[in-house]
Parts: C-alpha cells; structure tokens; sequence
C-alpha cells in the first residue's frame, strides 16, 4: 500500500523512483558504470584525506580545506548513489516518504556546505596571494576551524527550510518520480497544490546558497586578479594563478548545474535533463575533485610518493 486515507483525502505514504531505464541489460551496464564512478569517487577523495592526514607538511589552512572538501564530496555521493545501485538491480524501486524526506535534507544540507564552503577556500587564496606574508596570521587555526563550522551550519540549516516547505506539501497521488533520488524540484512536481509560494520560498533560499557565494567568489578574485597583475615577472603570474585554476574549475562544475536546477520556475521542470544534470554536479563533481586538485598539485604528488616509500619526487 502507497496511499494513507484520512478525512476523504488520500495522502502518499512511499514514493516510487523511476530512475534512467526500465530495461534490465540496460540497467546492468549503468550498474557497472555507475559502480565504478561510486567507488573511485570515494577511493580518490579517501586518498587525498589520507595523504592530508599522515603528511605534517600539508597541515595548512590550504589542505585542511581540501581535506572538509574531499570529506563532503564523499558523504554527497553516498547519500544518493547506493541506493540508487540497488534500484538498478532490483525491481523494487520504492522509498518511504520519511525515507525521501531524510534524502532530501542530507543531500540538500551537504551540497548547501560544499557551496558555501567554496566560499571559504576563494577567502583562502584571496589571502594567501593578497598577503602572503600574514597568510597564517590571518588564517590561524581558531578562524579555520570556525569558518568550516559556519559552512556546515548554514547548509544543513538552510537545507532544513527547503526540505521542511517541500515534503509540507500535499502529495495525493501519483507517486512515481522520475528521477534517481529525491531531490526537492523533482518531488515537488508531484503536489497536489499550486506550489508558486514554495518556488518563492526556493528562490529566495537560492539567493542566499548560490547567487550570494558566487557574488563572494568573484569579488575574491577580482581582487587576486588585481594582485596578479601587479607580479612583474611571467613566471610568478602564472604560479599565482595556477593555485586558483583548480578552484575555479571545481566551482564552475558544481554552481552551473545547480543554478541550473534550483533557480528557473516550475513551468520550465523538465526531469529527464534534471536527472543528466544532476548526476553530474553529484556524482562526477566528486570524482572530478580529486583529480583536478591532486594532477596539478606537487604537494600531493610529493605526499603520495611519501606514503609509497619514495623520499622525494623524480
């Protein structure tokens, strides 16, 4: 049974995700490909936790952002993608709707921290090029640890609004939605009810978790621009930029196809590009990470080396 009666109003007990394909050969290779992306997201990001953790070197305000970072990326793909594993196997493809409910305010409040969070690593390389010389003045211990607690409480408390107004809706049936987890925009589609007010409620929420950390991030680097600028030599320019290349690459992977989702009306929903959209801001933004913070990176490169019994790079 997926409806609950009372008081001649029928209301959804479960929710049913339709997921990518309802063909078995073809959700056997999803299964394959989506396992793989799974687990070398995790092992990427466990790496680069790893190598933070046992090289002293890379105790830095730098680092131990990187570190939260990578520590995030692996809850926000856990919160989606064994489940969503499991569903390609087998038939029964249901979550309860407290189920949906706990879905939605975890994935919401990790991805409203890492956005956030963003914020706190552009404040890092405004620093870290603007004044050096202060860098770990400025960026003691005390700030670091308190800016990280900030990220994660404005995200899972923002996330507790979005998540609280979206599931208060009436949902009388159907109960299918068409996509692989419960993200808000997809079960909002299914209320019984005129949901303007909740898209209001949700744009005003993403002015505060996308438009301002993305004004905050621009503004940050309009002014290490300035600073680069003022480098006389090329090569000093292009090791200034180089450390903020993998930032910016990481935040335009992750803050386009979220405004993309969360900031457009209802009218324009369309499900089968959401699921495409999202999965990639979800999943393969946490196995890009890795990559693009740890190729470019000698730190790393040198700690990883450290860690497999070399004593310095080749």
């Amino acid at each position: 049974m997926w409806m609950i009666s009372g008081q001649n109003q029928s209301w959804v007990s479960e929710f049913i995700l339709i997921g990518f394909s309802s063909d078995p050969t073809t959700n056997s290779i999803l299964f394959i490909v989506f396992l793989l992306i799974y687990l070398c997201s995790v092992m990427g990001n466990g790496l680069i936790i790893m190598l933070i953790s046992l090289d002293t070197q890379l105790h830095t305000p730098m680092y131990f952002f990187l570190c939260i970072l990578a520590m995030l990326d692996m809850s926000f793909v856990t919160t989606t993608m064994p489940q969503m594993l499991v569903h390609l196997l087998v038939h029964a493809q249901t979550i309860s709707f407290a189920g949906c409910c706990l879905q939605m305010y975890v994935f919401g409040a990790l991805g409203m921290t890492e956005g956030t969070f963003f914020v706190v690593m552009a404040y890092d390389r405004y620093v870290a090029i603007c004044y050096p010389l202060r860098y770990t003045v400025i960026l003691n211990w005390g700030l670091c640890i308190w800016m990280a607690a900030g990220s994660c409480v404005c995200g899972f408390f923002f996330s507790l609004i979005h998540t609280f107004f979206t599931m208060s809706l009436p949902y009388c049936g159907p109960n299918r939605v068409n996509h692989y987890f419960c993200e808000g925009p997809s079960v909002r589609s299914l209320a019984c009810m005129d949901t303007h007010i909740i898209e209001i409620v949700d744009f005003v929420l993403s002015v505060f978790v996308v438009v301002t950390p993305i004004s905050l991030i621009v503004a940050s680097y309009i002014h290490i621009a300035k600073a680069i600028l003022k480098i006389k030599s090329t090569q000093g320019r292009c090791k200034a930029f180089s450390t903020c290349a993998s930032h910016l690459t990481v935040v335009t992977f992750f803050y386009g196809p979220c405004a993309y989702i969360y900031m457009r009306p209802n009218s324009s929903y369309s499900s089968e590009q959401d699921k495409q959209v999202s999965l990639f801001y979800n999943a393969f933004t946490a196995l890009l990470n890795p990559m693009v913070y740890s190729l470019r990176n000698k730190d790393i490169k040198r700690a990883f080396l450290k860690v497999m019994g070399h004593s310095r790079v080749n």
